[in-house]
């Protein structure tokens, strides 16, 4: 059977003399607008290069978008109950921590941390839910003709440092709508929805800092060793220093941290002998950004401080696929939803996780990845793209530790069928005039949360960032240069026939 299809929002190809034309001013319109990143293979710090995208925004159902930002705020409530409910965290995350070093190592910072008290209750949380439309039926294995191309949206994950292309994201569809006007198209820019995602996301940032209630205080940013995606992370500084410039936000590495700042008697992070009013993260959630015990020291330094973190340190392990797994299983979301329309609405969403705990449930798991590898991905406790496993590898990954404890620190989950679209990538050196490919993609809604474990102070749903990738391609990160920036091109599609479940188009 093919793959479901969406069609361009433009007849393709187009003519060849057109397309480089276009393609040209289109590289130096992003160049011009911070749509760019540093070279990973060639890097120099004064130079930079385009950042991929997709040069023709990507058809998605608008009533799909819409159930998308309207559940957004949804859960965002439903992370920051998970990140506030200590016993889930630690019965859930047992077994991992046996197995995963990385994890457990932010666990004992946690541990740590609330055995001295904690001292900021404050936490902000800025969360990005990844989804993928889906081609095929719940209840069939395979495709349902009443609900072509697609059947319903299903989450892929959804992250707690998740805030990159908060800058890229709207940067593409005022490139992309550049284009359309370019091809005399401009007409088709009113399907594009707004984005007000690096807005939205530094507000959260600015209200976090208000909320600590020092005049004097900083932001600072936490940053790798080197940069590649250095226009996304610049912006956000741009957009808090222009609309607050009473701010000032510092950059600085988890071995800067460890050497440059103190904490002072009354636990407050101080910087040039300034308190930090909020710690945001921009790095820290892969063991390489870990070398050594001063990263460490760190980020417990900054845990045990009166800063308002992005992540906190419960956040971060809520955001574990482990996590989000332990969430999709029999009344859990029930625990902490309820058992209202809400709940079946998140519920619906889910696609299938499952454990690979040495239990009846985790062999079961194991031997239905091992009859049919290529339906499922095997998902670290990660965030952050190039970790996860497909197909093959899938069943070679899980006949070596079949019989060992490291597979506890996985989980498995149903591969998503997306529709394809066909499409032009520009990249930077690549030849030219470029083919048109098949590209799926996957939508990004960013939410911002604000609050203690009682009370929430700010919840809202802050913009969104589309990423494409070729359609035979497992990984689609742009920043390591496998996927493309994106923007959503709203369409109205019927189904047939009302569907039972309610992610479906009526």
């Amino acid at each position: 059977m093919s793959q479901a299809r969406l069609a361009s929002c433009i007849p393709l190809p187009i003519e060849q003399k057109t397309l480089v034309n276009v393609i040209e001013k289109a590289k130096d319109w992003a160049l011009m607008h911070g749509v760019g990143m540093r070279d990973r293979k060639h890097f120099n710090k004064d130079v930079i290069q385009i950042a991929p995208f997709a040069l023709l925004p990507s058809p998605f159902p608008k009533a799909e978008f819409e159930k998308a930002v309207e559940l957004q705020p949804i859960l965002n409530e439903l992370m920051h109950k998970v990140a506030h409910d200590d016993d889930f965290l630690m019965n859930t995350l047992q077994n991992a921590l046996q197995v995963d070093e990385f994890t457990a190592n932010l666990y004992d910072i946690w541990m740590k941390v609330r055995k001295e008290q904690v001292t900021q209750p404050i936490s902000l949380g800025m969360l990005r839910s990844d989804i993928m439309l889906e081609s095929r039926c719940p209840h069939t294995e395979n495709q349902c003709a009443k609900h072509t191309p697609y059947c319903s949206w299903k989450q892929v994950e959804i992250n707690s440092i998740a805030s990159g292309f908060g800058h890229m994201g709207p940067k593409t569809r005022e490139i992309q709508s550049y284009i359309l006007r370019q091809l005399g198209h401009g007409d088709l820019i009113k399907n594009m929805p707004e984005n007000r995602a690096l807005s939205g996301l530094c507000a959260g940032i600015i209200e976090a800092y208000d909320l600590f209630g020092v005049p004097t205080a900083v932001v600072l940013f936490v940053v790798e060793e080197v940069s590649y995606n250095i226009c996304d992370q610049r912006f956000h500084e741009f957009e808090i220093s222009e609309k607050r410039p009473d701010i000032m936000i510092h950059r600085k590495t988890l071995t800067e941290i460890n050497e440059e700042t103190e904490l002072n008697d009354k636990k407050q992070l101080v910087i040039d002998g300034k308190p930090v009013a909020v710690v945001y993260y921009r790095s820290g959630y892969e063991p390489a950004q870990y070398p050594s015990t001063k990263e460490w020291d760190a980020r417990l330094k900054v845990e045990r401080s009166t800063a308002i973190k992005c992540p906190s340190i419960h956040y971060q392990l809520a955001g574990t696929k482990k996590v989000q797994q332990a969430l999709a299983g029999p009344g859990v979301l029930e625990k902490f939803m309820g058992c209202g329309a809400s709940t079946s609405r998140v519920r619906d969403i889910f696609t299938g996780l499952y454990s690979l705990d040495f239990d009846e449930s985790g062999e079961r798991a194991v031997e239905m990845a091992l009859a049919d590898a290529d339906r499922f991905v095997l998902k670290p406790q990660r965030e952050g793209g190039g970790n996860n496993m497909y197909g093959a590898d899938v069943r070679d990954a899980l006949l070596r530790m079949r019989h060992s404890r490291e597979r506890a620190a996985y989980i498995l989950m149903e591969r998503i069928l997306p529709p394809l679209v066909p499409g032009y990538v520009v990249r930077p050196n690549a030849a030219m005039p470029p083919p048109v490919v098949d590209l799926v993609s996957e939508l990004g809604i960013y939410g911002v949360i604000i609050g203690t474990k009682d009370k929430v102070y700010h919840n809202r749903q802050v913009g969104h960032v589309l990423r494409s990738k070729l359609a035979d391609a497992n990984e689609g990160g742009v920043a390591a240069g496998l996927g493309a920036l994106d923007s959503p091109y709203l369409i109205d599609i019927r189904h047939k026939k009302i569907s039972k479940y309610n992610t479906k188009l009526l």
